[in-house]
C-alpha cells in the first residue's frame, strides 16, 4: 500500500513558475514508477508526465514537453514537478500517481495509487 500527498500548488502569473512535490509513504517506493496528471473542470484527467523507478526514463504529455520537468529523489520518497513558463491552460487539479514494477508509461490505468491532487490555477 502506497499514500501519495501532493503539495505546492498555488496561484501563479502566466509565464510563471511552480514546483510540486509528492510524498509516498512506504518502504518500496523505489519500486514503483511514478506519474503527474491533471483534470481542469469539465475535462477528462489527462497525463502530464511520468518517471520510471530508476528516474532512467521520462515521458511527457505534448502540451509540457520543454515547459515541466519531473524528477524523483528516492531517498526522500518524493517525486517533483517542476512547472516553468505557465499558461492559464495549465490550470487544473494535479494528480500524483505511483505504478508498481512500471515504468514512466502515460496510461492512467496503469497506476494503482492517486494522491488528492493540488490545485494550480494560471492566471493571464
Amino acid at each position: 500500500q502506497v499514500q501519495l500527498v501532493e503539495s505546492g500548488g498555488g496561484l501563479v502569473q502566466a509565464g510563471g513558475s511552480l514546483r510540486l512535490s509528492c510524498i509516498a509513504s512506504g518502504r518500496t517506493f523505489s519500486s514503483y514508477a511514478m506519474g503527474w496528471f491533471r483534470q481542469a473542470p469539465g475535462k477528462e484527467r489527462e497525463f502530464v508526465t511520468a518517471i520510471s523507478w530508476s528516474g532512467d526514463f521520462t515521458n511527457y504529455g505534448d502540451s509540457v514537453k520543454g515547459r515541466f520537468t519531473i524528477s524523483r529523489d528516492n531517498t526522500k520518497n518524493t517525486v517533483y514537478l517542476q512547472m516553468n513558463s505557465l499558461k492559464p491552460e495549465d490550470t487544473a487539479v494535479y494528480y500524483c500517481a505511483a505504478q508498481e514494477g512500471g515504468s514512466a508509461f502515460a496510461t492512467r490505468t496503469l497506476y494503482k495509487y492517486w494522491g488528492q491532487g493540488t490545485q494550480v490555477t494560471v492566471s493571464s
